[in-house]
């Protein structure tokens, strides 16, 4: 047997390893995704049912989104305020990681090493003043005032600011000398090169405003304003002896995160890509 036959054989081996691993992370989806299609009598059989004999999916979700609870008003407040801050923060982030990296100004590295100290603060330290000022500003219960907490990211400076340190500084002199100013040198050189990392950060960026449970339970009191995690919290608390409903519920909250993930996964492999060759 060849060295190559060998290592084909080990990949494969690999290969299946890692898809039965898959498989058993993938269960709890599965069986979430199942339960939420059966009826209630059917949800704790054993040994368990995968395909219910009898489908309610039409039922469940419908009484999710359309019941005496229901998901669409909720739904629709989380778009609004995960998109709003996704695209607030990655282009606060990636200005200043421009900026950090490419602009040259007295004491520029020790101000970003104050921006870098202020990630060690826990952001439950914080929690007190940040409630305070915004009740006495007047951003206290409201989406606006929601959407400036997630704003600024320094981990999200951080990663870009890494990958614009990899845009070679040739480019940015050749702009200078044809008379570009920074704006115009970031939207047209230096952006383009960093595409993909900015995307992989605004879809994380995404995943963690949409899971957020902690802001949205201190900084909104207003049952209309409430986002998805505070819903199904309070769904829970209405349904609790419904598991196929609260399965429902739970699948309607993940599914735009698979989507979103699924459609920029190329731009997270490209920016995992990038990260690896860059310098």
């Amino acid at each position: 047997m060849t060295a190559l036959q060998i290592e084909r054989i080990r990949k494969g081996v690999l290969t299946i390893i890692m898809f039965a691993i898959s498989i058993v992370f993938l269960l709890p989806f599965l069986w979430m995704l199942s339960a939420s299609f059966k009826v209630e009598a059917e949800v704790f059989t054993y040994p368990i049912q995968w395909l219910p004999h009898k489908w309610h999916a039409i039922e469940n979700y419908k009484e999710v989104w359309t019941g005496k609870f229901p998901f669409y008003k909720y739904y629709w407040n989380t778009v609004k305020v995960t998109v709003m801050t996704t695209a607030v923060s990655a282009g606060i982030s990636a200005l200043a990681a421009y900026g950090f990296s490419k602009i040259q100004f007295a004491a520029s590295k020790y101000l970003f090493m104050i921006v870098l100290a202020t990630y060690m603060i826990p952001q439950q330290a914080i929690l007190v003043p940040q409630f305070l000022l915004y009740r006495n500003i007047g951003l206290f219960d409201s989406h606006t005032g929601l959407v400036m907490l997630g704003c600024f990211s320094v981990l999200g400076t951080f990663m870009l600011r890494q990958f614009f340190m990899g845009v070679h500084n040739e480019y940015i002199e050749s702009a200078k000398m044809d008379g570009a100013g920074h704006f115009r040198i970031f939207w047209k050189i230096a952006f383009p090169l960093v595409r993909p990392a900015v995307a992989t950060y605004a879809i994380l960026r995404f995943i963690w405003t949409w899971n957020d449970y902690q802001n949205p339970l201190i900084f909104l009191r207003t049952d209309k304003l409430y986002t998805i995690q505070l819903a199904m919290q309070k769904f829970t608390t209405i349904n609790g002896e419904f598991y196929s409903l609260m399965m429902a519920a739970a699948v309607s909250a993940i599914l735009p995160l698979l989507i979103v993930f699924i459609i920029g996964q190329k731009s997270v492999i490209e920016g995992i890509a990038l990260g690896g060759v860059k310098g």
